[in-house]
């Protein structure tokens, strides 16, 4: 059965904010419930989130419980790079969805988290495991799911106010003329493309990413880079590098010419993660190393001993301004 509670507002204010204050949600998912049609006022349901709360009007809820689909059969392992209460970090293998969709057949990151008994729900009943951030299907690397709704919350927040990131590697070519070159322009939907985003677009959101030069390879016509976020649209890393003529290797999406280099997978990869931990409040960080099929295209392009000591952890870190 449904939960039901009842609530009496002590004073004149919103609906949404007065529901966020008793149950202990965001208003947004407040704003869910009442859409789902689950919020009465005075026996009345009501599909505004806005509307104006009289003192003890009585506010009834129906939180429905969640609906549990069945996680389908998984056949890839994922390394754990760390657990407890409150949190997993992963290493996501390259060619793995994380979310279930229509056009997905096989099975996700989703449907992993489910076997692993990571089921969070909503308050209005929606289904969801863990996920705070995505990861394209093709790239692998970092990834820190919730286990809990107060831990999920906390790391949503941090997405928002940037105390969460994440360092990237790729394979480019042609090389960068820079050092560092840093890439500021909106991101939206290609309207020419709608498997594509694009670059410079009005309707688009506003997106930064920084690359750094790690090496050359050994024919200097392409490079190893270090990527750092300052927000997370959609393929940012990959539109970023095609409005300047440049593609990730293995990318046949945005790359300028598929059949130039060809690799098994994209080489693009979630190296460090770091974040404040939602129980103890420390800044932590997490390291995924690169899979063998990553390791040994980048091996055959590059001086191995050149790519193990940029590789170090605290010197990808200190490449870039920590202005935002």
């Amino acid at each position: 059965m449904d939960d039901i509670k009842n609530y009496v507002c002590d004073k004149a204010q919103r609906l949404d904010t007065f529901l966020a204050t008793q149950i202990g949600q965001t208003r947004s998912q407040v704003a869910h419930l009442i859409k789902q049609n689950c919020v009465e006022v005075e026996n009345k349901k009501v599909a505004r989130a806005g509307i104006k709360l009289k003192v003890d009007q009585n506010v009834k809820v129906t939180f429905p419980h969640a609906k549990q689909e069945k996680a389908l059969d998984v056949d890839f392992n994922v390394e754990i790079l760390y657990e407890d209460d409150d949190v997993l970090v992963i290493n996501k293998p390259s060619g793995v969805t994380v979310h279930p969709a229509p056009s997905v057949k096989e099975a996700t990151l989703v449907d992993w988290l489910k076997h692993k008994g990571i089921r969070l729900s909503t308050i209005s009943g929606e289904e969801r495991h863990g996920i705070v951030h995505r990861l394209d299907k093709g790239t692998s690397g970092a990834m820190v799911v919730a286990k809990n709704n107060e831990a999920h919350e906390f790391l949503s927040k941090q997405l928002q106010d940037k105390s969460m990131g994440r360092y990237y590697l790729a394979v480019v070519t042609p090389p960068l003329k820079d050092d560092i070159t840093t890439i500021e322009s909106n991101i939206g939907r290609s309207s020419h493309n709608r498997l594509k985003m694009a670059c410079g677009l009005e309707h688009g959101k506003y997106a930064k990413t920084m690359f750094k030069s790690l090496a050359l390879s050994d024919d200097e016509k392409s490079q190893f880079v270090a990527c750092k976020l300052f927000t997370g649209r959609t393929h940012q890393i990959r539109v970023h590098l095609e409005s300047i003529n440049r593609h990730i290797i293995g990318d046949h999406i945005y790359a300028l010419s598929p059949k130039v280099e060809k690799s098994e997978r994209i080489l693009l990869h979630a190296y460090i993660i770091y974040f404040i931990h939602p129980s103890t409040k420390e800044r932590v960080s997490f390291v995924a190393s690169l899979d063998e099929i990553m390791k040994n295209n980048i091996y055959k392009k590059f001086n191995k001993e050149n790519i193990d000591e940029v590789m170090e952890t605290s010197y990808i870190m200190h490449s870039f301004t920590t202005d935002t």
